[in-house]
């Protein structure tokens, strides 16, 4: 059981998150602290670090090693970019850091930090190919990835914060100058013919990326609160953006999913991300809340626990680690995942779902139980509540909550449990509802047929003919108990499927 701390002095602000790993592998994030150190804002004539920000990175930095101590991490990993990297003074900072902290705090290249993003993103987020930025104070990463590696990266020195600074866009912005902070990026981002890339999204590292995604959800009601794998078109950008650089910095403060500490640095962010849509040709805006810091963490935990640095399948990694995190032994939730996607398969003329509803089944199959965690007797919906809430990695926002109600429905909680919850009936439509009822009696007979926990039933085989569906099942002992579940479920099947459910029985030979 270990517990890692990793750092990131940024440009514009510090972050601190401390993540348990336990013995099982299974890992969480378990204190997160941020601080706004603006160090962009604290570099003087001769490209030095000032005093102040000296003394503020200190300052930080032993309120971080505080918090370590307190939570007896194990490892720290602390890692500066580019207000520290690009200053006069910086190797100077770090080494009174460890000084006065103990915390060797490592100036990272622009294309290290670069690929660690490339990382946190390529983790977390289900696209093969694309244009990463990573938007910070003082910097801004950018990643050109194809098939799930990178072909392109390099560090642009603009970021919200100097380029605030440079083009005094702080409040009341003028024409001229939202022209001249524009071409200055274009001539900037013209650098890289491999930029261009119409056909790929824009996906986004930072708090201007996610500053905008936020802006959106609140403006158009966006019933949830998740901003990662949170999409918008350049048009939706682009009112964003008219609507920012047309306002004062009191107005900006106004503005609801806008913060009050990111209104004065706003407009300049904005317009990279502006100058980004113009060089790439991208449509659209994909916001991603994982970064520098997850892609920290996940080089150090692939090394540790030995496996691949880039997952093959971020759903199938993400998934195994919600269910060893709240499942002691996962050996029921394996099997009832097995029985339940054997029907799924033998059955696709009769429900006609596709590979996307197969791997909202079996993602809802391995976690159906973990709400038991909170209490037995209603873990159905605590379990569609975790699921809802978990970082799930590979699925949209309602793909996610599909596949919760498909944990909550298996055992009982029907959709008038669901109606109650104006998430749910916001995102899901009719349709979404008949997919949710099918793959939830397929779950709910998976569970019956291991009832017990004790793995007595295999699936032989399972079939459709012209008096129904069939399924034969092969029993290492009597299963009394099995039968008894599976056959509360009959009126059901036939009432979704329009026919009966024809079970046979083959006792193993002893």
């Amino acid at each position: 059981m270990q517990r890692i701390a990793i750092i990131d002095i940024g440009s514009n602000s510090a972050r601190l998150v401390i993540t348990h790993i336990y013995k099982n592998g299974a890992y969480n994030m378990v204190y997160n602290q941020k601080e706004a150190l603006r160090l962009s804002q604290k570099i003087d004539k001769n490209g030095r670090l000032t005093p102040q920000a000296f003394a503020d990175t200190i300052e930080t930095m032993k309120s971080f090693a505080c918090m370590c101590d307190l939570y007896h991490a194990d490892k720290t990993i602390a890692v500066a970019t580019a207000a520290i990297r690009n200053a006069g003074n910086g190797a100077e900072l770090t080494r009174l850091v460890e000084k006065e902290t103990g915390i060797n705090l490592h100036i990272i290249t622009g294309n290290t930090e670069a690929y660690i993003s490339y990382l946190g993103v390529i983790n977390t987020l289900p696209y093969h190919s694309g244009i990463i930025f990573d938007l910070g104070g003082g910097s801004t990463e950018l990643i050109y990835f194809h098939e799930r590696k990178i072909l392109e990266s390099v560090s642009v020195p603009v970021g919200a914060v100097n380029t605030t600074a440079m083009f005094n866009t702080r409040n009341t912005v003028s024409a001229a100058d939202i022209s001249n902070l524009s071409f200055f990026l274009r001539t900037r981002l013209a650098e890289y013919p491999w930029l261009k890339q119409p056909k790929l999204p824009l996906i986004g590292v930072g708090g201007t990326a996610r500053t905008i995604g936020k802006i959106h959800q609140r403006a158009n009601k966006y019933p949830t609160t998740k901003i990662h794998n949170y999409k918008l078109t350049v048009q939706a950008f682009r009112g964003i953006f008219n609507r920012l650089k047309g306002s004062t910095l009191e107005e900006r403060r106004k503005i609801s999913g806008l913060s009050s500490e990111r209104a004065d640095i706003i407009i300049a962010g904005a317009a990279i991300i502006n100058a980004l849509f113009d060089v790439t040709g991208s449509k659209q805006l994909i916001t991603s809340g994982c970064g520098l810091r997850e892609g920290l963490f996940f080089d150090y935990y692939s090394k540790e626990r030995n496996i691949p640095l880039i997952a093959d399948d971020i759903l199938a990694r993400s998934t195994e680690n919600i269910l060893n995190l709240y499942t002691p032994d996962p050996t029921h939730s394996h099997h009832i995942t097995e029985l339940a996607l054997k029907m799924f398969d033998a059955w696709k003329p009769l429900h006609g779902l596709g590979k996307s509803c197969r791997r909202y089944l079996q993602t809802a199959a391995l976690l159906h139980d973990i709400g038991i965690t909170i209490n037995f007797y209603s873990h159905a919906r605590h379990s569609a509540y975790m699921v809802q809430n978990a970082k799930l990695f590979g699925l949209t926002h309602k793909e996610q909550l599909i596949t919760s109600a498909i944990a909550g429905w298996h055992n009982g909680v029907s959709k008038g449990y669901f109606s109650r919850d104006p998430l749910y009936m916001t995102m899901l439509t009719p349709n979404n509802w008949e997919t949710v009822n099918k793959l939830a009696l397929i779950l709910a007979l998976a569970e019956s047929l291991d009832y017990t926990q004790t793995s007595l039933l295999t699936i032989e085989k399972a079939g459709i003919a012209k008096n129904g569906a069939s399924l034969l099942l092969r029993a290492q002992a009597v299963p009394t108990i099995e039968m008894h579940q599976i056959r509360t479920h009959l009126k059901w099947f036939y009432k979704t499927f329009d026919m009966p459910l024809n079970i046979s029985l083959v006792e193993e030979e002893k």
